[in-house]
C-alpha cells in the first residue's frame, strides 16, 4: 500500500491534531474521528446515530469511495484531494442550554452548514465563494462543494460536506467544476480548512439553537440570503415529481424555501440559467 507522504502536495489529516483543537468542555463536538478511507462519512455518522451516539461526533476522511449528494450523485475525489465530513446533530432533544428545536424548523440545516462552509472559504481563501440553493458551493459559477443532509431515525440528523481542495483539471469529476486551488484560494491546507468549518458549524448552530431554531431571529436567513447567488438569478427548478419550474429566484423564505414567481419550493434541482 502506497503511503500517504508520497504528495506533499495532498499530506493526511491528523486525529489527534484536530481532537486538540476542536474538542473543548462545553462545546458543540463530543467526538471527532479520522479515518484514512470509508465508503460514505454520511453513512458512517447515521450508523453511529442509530447506535446511539451523542450530538457532536464529526467524522472527516482522506478518501471515501461511495461518498453521495443530492439525488444519489456520486462524489468522488483523489485521496487527500478534498474534504469528506460530516456531523452528527439532534437538534430535537432538549439539552442543558437548549430546548428541543421544532422538527420543522430542520429543514434549515444544510443551509445553516453552506453559510459556515461559504464563510469558512471566503475568510481562509479569500475567493469569491457563494451559495446555490439550497446546498452547492460556487466559485465563478463552478461547483467547488455539496452539502447532503439526512434524518436518520428519531430527531438526528447527519450532515455531509464535500469540498474540492486540491483537485487538478484533470481530475475534476463534471465540467462545472472547480476546486479551491483551481480558484486561486489563498489556503489549500485541509488542516485549518477543516478545523474552521467545524468551528463556524458550531457557532452558528448554538446561534440557531438559542433562537429554538428561527433562523430569522439568529440572524441565518440574513446571512445565508446575502451569499445566495440563486436570489435574483433565473432559474429552473427540478420538481421532484418531474415538473419543472422557470422564472427569476426572488428570495429565500423564513423557512428555507426558494420562491420562484409565486412558488414557495422546498426541494429540487436548481440550474442557473444565463440571460440573454
Amino acid at each position: 500500500m502506497s503511503s500517504p507522504y508520497t504528495d506533499m502536495d495532498r499530506p493526511p489529516l491528523n486525529e489527534t491534531a484536530l481532537q486538540r483543537a476542536l474538542l473543548r468542555p462545553g462545546g458543540l463536538w463530543t467526538d471527532v474521528r479520522y479515518l484514512a478511507n470509508t465508503g460514505s462519512t454520511n453513512a458512517d455518522v447515521a450508523t453511529a446515530a442509530r447506535d446511539g451516539a451523542a450530538e457532536g461526533l464529526l467524522i472527516v476522511a482522506d478518501e471515501q469511495s461511495h461518498g453521495r449528494g443530492r439525488l444519489d450523485r456520486e462524489w468522488q475525489s483523489p485521496p487527500r484531494a478534498g474534504i469528506a465530513m460530516s456531523v452528527l446533530l439532534r437538534p430535537g432533544d432538549a439539552a442543558d442550554a437548549w430546548p428541543a428545536v421544532p422538527t420543522n424548523r430542520f429543514g434549515f440545516l444544510p443551509l445553516l452548514a453552506g453559510v459556515a462552509l461559504v464563510e469558512t472559504v471566503r475568510r481562509l481563501g479569500e475567493v469569491d465563494a457563494a451559495l446555490k440553493w439550497p446546498n452547492d458551493l460556487l466559485i465563478n459559477e463552478r461547483k467547488c462543494a455539496g452539502i447532503l443532509a439526512e434524518s436518520v431515525g428519531d430527531g438526528a440528523i447527519a450532515i455531509g460536506i464535500g469540498l474540492n481542495v486540491t483537485l487538478r483539471q484533470s481530475e475534476l469529476p463534471r465540467a462545472d467544476a472547480t476546486s479551491l486551488q483551481l480558484s486561486g484560494s489563498s489556503c489549500v491546507d485541509r488542516d485549518p480548512l477543516v478545523r474552521s468549518l467545524a468551528r463556524d458549524i458550531e457557532s452558528w448552530y448554538a446561534r440557531w439553537r438559542d433562537a429554538g431554531g428561527d433562523a430569522a431571529t439568529c440572524g441565518l436567513l440574513a446571512s445565508y440570503r446575502f451569499h445566495c447567488a440563486t436570489i435574483g438569478a433565473n432559474v429552473s427548478v427540478s420538481m421532484p415529481g418531474g415538473a419543472d419550474i422557470v422564472g427569476v429566484a426572488t428570495e429565500v423564505d423564513d423557512d428555507g424555501r426558494l420562491v420562484v414567481g409565486d412558488r414557495a419550493v422546498a426541494a429540487g434541482d436548481v440550474i442557473h440559467l444565463r440571460s440573454n
